[in-house]
């Protein structure tokens, strides 16, 4: 038997596919969605004329930038609390909390480019999965360790 066959037997397994795979999906979706903004941002400098390494000068561009620098910063604490919170807690319960993170971005860049006044919706469902299993994840290490 090669090792990933039985990686996967000795994982658990929900339902015939092992938990973990829903983690697994929503981490690279998670990914995707970086890149896709990114590719916006490409659109947006080309569109506007604004060549690098310039960052300012049509608002546009500079919104899809800030949307895609804001989604860096949520996604390198979505990651690894998640994972975290995966092993720890609950896969299904990470992998929901990361799907609520993604509509949050979806929604957090829909209304920045319309409104950045309008962001705080998609911003609070971006921000709120993290925060809720990272405090998740700390209590259950600390109760743990007690």
């Amino acid at each position: 038997m090669v090792a990933a066959e039985k990686s996967h037997k000795n994982s658990k397994h929900y339902k015939g596919a092992s938990i973990m795979e829903a983690v697994v999906i929503v981490t690279v979706l998670a990914l995707m969605q970086y890149i896709y903004f990114g590719v916006q941002v490409g659109s947006a400098r080309a569109r506007s004329g604004i060549k690098a390494p310039a960052m300012v000068g049509d608002t546009d561009f500079e919104r899809i930038n800030r949307v895609h620098g804001n989604t860096l910063e949520q996604l390198i604490v979505l990651i690894p609390v998640m994972w975290m919170f995966a092993h720890y807690v609950n896969p299904v319960w990470a992998a929901g909390f990361g799907l609520v993170y993604l509509i949050g971005r979806f929604i957090y860049n829909a209304a920045y480019r319309k409104d950045p006044s309008n962001r705080s919706l998609g911003f609070t469902l971006s921000l709120l999965p993290s925060a809720v299993m990272a405090v998740w994840v700390v209590i259950d290490a600390v109760r743990s360790y007690l």
